[in-house]
């Protein structure tokens, strides 16, 4: 059933319906729009057909889709058991039904197309025989046969035709190409005359052309009939020498074998001596012909200085525009034959209109005197309804019939098709329950590893906590005891500093207890003691608070040095020196 879809879609997205179609839009289709594209496709079968369905009764869709699958001898398949079935999913748009029938009109549409153009002109109407016995409507009738029997032949001749491949196109094509060349022709000859117009003797010369044009083509019919008669003397010599021969195989020659030999001997020289004056003949036109060819090259290369065509070449020239003409005679002469036929059978056609309509007005006339107007119409209704109903019965048979046979083949089909199941049957069952036992084995082994994944994610989790907590204590340690070390460095420079400190204090060189931190303290002491004293008397001399000042503090062990004077400093460094 895909593979009977995918054709449908690809047929209906080329040309001429051009759908645009996939699977899945094709699939989902409604019923309606599902008949609107089988009423499609009969209608590119039949223009008749191309009707919108929201404009027509789902009945008279049915019957006339049913009527012109019935002429294009569709046969329903698939799950339809009878016509009335078949029927039913037609009106309702059933996909099981109308599927198998677009499927079947996209592969055969050109061979439908020509069947449903000749249903149009070779169903026959059966006429009641009570009707037959007027002599009118017997004539009307056999005219009617004669002309069906008529259009079949044009239309066997037509086809003889086409597939020969003689179409009015190459005729028209060879006839356009022939004109063209006789236009060429005829310029040439144009131009040719303009050029020797000029020349003297200009008639002469045209005169002695056509002389010799005449007298070529007389020799070359001449010569045709040499040719004939020499065939005609050969036969003759041969039915001659065959009868010799008969004569002298009946009668027994006297001399015995001799004589036959010598008979054929002198036959044999006979031919000889023919064939001897044939190519002298042949060598002296031969000449003659060359003489000839010279002095006529050389009159024209004087005429005009061109080169001309030469025998060989002029006559394959001249037999190829004898073989044109004769095509295009032929050819002429088929078209005007059939523009003939054509304009008799239209002819033929508008009488039989014509006659066809006085034949009705005349009926109509009659059934008024006998007061059943209407009465044809209704019998041609009644006789079309029988003859559809006929085709419909007939129909139904041969569905019936072929739908009982399919059935059979599908029933055999299955039972085929079960047997040759069974093994592999049997071994997908052994397989089915083997994959039950690894399914259960597969759930028993994923809830093994779902406990023993959850344990381990919970120690997992464990483990993190404890290392998190391990790496925050290393990271306090690590911190104190950077810490330390720094406090450790610290007490070592203060340690160093003390044992700096003492050996200054505890050394015996001045200058080395005036550097030590003590000798700085008391110092220190000392001038906090003396500002104290200078704020309490400020009627000091500070001459004398300078001095000493300046006493207590030399330059390089004070840092206020910048408070004596140039004086004050002269004295230190004189008491100094005298020290």
């Amino acid at each position: 059933m895909s593979d009977q879809i995918k054709f449908i879609v690809d047929s209906l997205n080329k040309e001429p319906f051009r759908k645009n179609y996939n699977l899945i839009t094709f699939d989902s289709l409604e019923p309606m729009q599902l008949l609107q594209v089988l009423s499609d496709v009969l209608a590119e079968i039949d223009p008749k057909q191309l009707v919108d369905l929201r404009e027509e009764m789902p009945e008279q869709t049915a019957k006339r889709m049913l009527s012109l699958l019935g002429i294009l001898k569709y046969k329903p398949s698939g799950n339809a058991t009878d016509m009335s079935t078949f029927r039913q999913g037609l009106v309702i748009g059933s996909k099981p039904v109308i599927y198998p029938v677009l499927h079947w009109l996209l592969q055969r549409t050109n061979e439908l197309k020509k069947r449903a153009y000749l249903a149009r002109f070779l169903i026959k109407l059966e006429v009641p025989s009570e009707f037959l016995q007027d002599e009118t409507v017997a004539d009307t009738n056999k005219q009617y046969e004669e002309l069906m029997e008529a259009f079949k032949t044009l239309h066997k001749e037509y086809e003889q035709l086409k597939a020969s491949g003689f179409s009015t196109a190459e005729i028209r094509k060879d006839i356009s190409a022939m004109e063209e060349e006789k236009d060429q022709l005829i310029k040439r000859v144009e131009h040719l005359k303009k050029r020797v117009e000029t020349a003297q003797n200009y008639q002469w010369m045209l005169k002695i052309a056509r002389q010799l044009r005449v007298e070529k083509e007389r020799e070359e019919y001449l010569a045709q009939q040499k040719q004939e008669q020499k065939n005609q003397i050969n036969e003759i010599n041969t039915e001659i020498n065959q009868l010799i021969e008969k004569k002298m195989m009946r009668n027994e020659p006297i001399e015995g074998k001799l004589s036959l030999y010598r008979q054929q001997a002198s036959i044999i020289s006979r031919k000889k001596e023919a064939k001897a004056e044939e190519l002298q003949e042949a060598k002296e036109k031969l000449a003659s012909l060359e003489r000839e060819a010279s002095l006529k090259r050389n009159q024209t290369r004087e005429f005009d200085g061109t080169e001309v065509l030469k025998g060989d070449e002029f006559k394959r020239y001249v037999s190829k525009l004898r073989s044109k003409s004769t095509v295009f005679k032929k050819k002429h002469q088929i078209i005007a034959e059939l523009k003939a036929e054509f304009g008799l059978l239209q002819r033929t056609e508008e009488l039989l209109k014509q006659r066809h309509e006085n034949i009705q007005q005349q009926l109509q006339t009659m059934e008024e005197k006998k007061g059943i107007s209407g009465y044809s119409y209704t019998q041609e209704e009644l006789e079309r309804v029988s003859a559809l109903k006929s085709e419909v019965d007939e129909m139904k048979g041969r569905t019936l019939d072929d739908m009982s046979e399919m059935v059979k083949k599908l029933n055999s089909l299955v039972s085929e098709k079960k047997s040759a199941l069974a093994s592999v049957i049997k071994e997908l069952r052994q397989l089915r329950q083997k994959c039950q036992e690894l399914t259960q084995e597969c759930d028993e082994k994923k809830s093994q590893y779902d406990s023993c994944a959850a344990g381990l994610e919970s120690n997992r989790s464990k483990l993190e906590q404890e290392v998190r907590r391990l790496r925050e204590e290393c990271l306090q340690e690590e911190s104190r005891y950077h810490y330390t070390n720094c406090m450790i460095k610290n007490l070592e420079v203060q340690l160093r500093r003390a044992t700096d400190e003492m050996k200054a204090y505890i050394s015996s060189d001045q200058q080395e207890k005036r550097k030590a931190i003590r000798q700085y303290t008391k110092n220190i002491a000392e001038q906090e003691n003396l500002g104290k004293s200078l704020t309490q008397s400020p009627r000091l001399e500070s001459s004398g608070l300078i001095s000493a000042h300046c006493n207590l503090h030399p330059p390089e062990t004070s840092g206020k040095t910048k408070s004596c004077t140039r004086k004050s400093w002269s004295k230190y460094e004189t008491s100094k020196n005298v020290a």
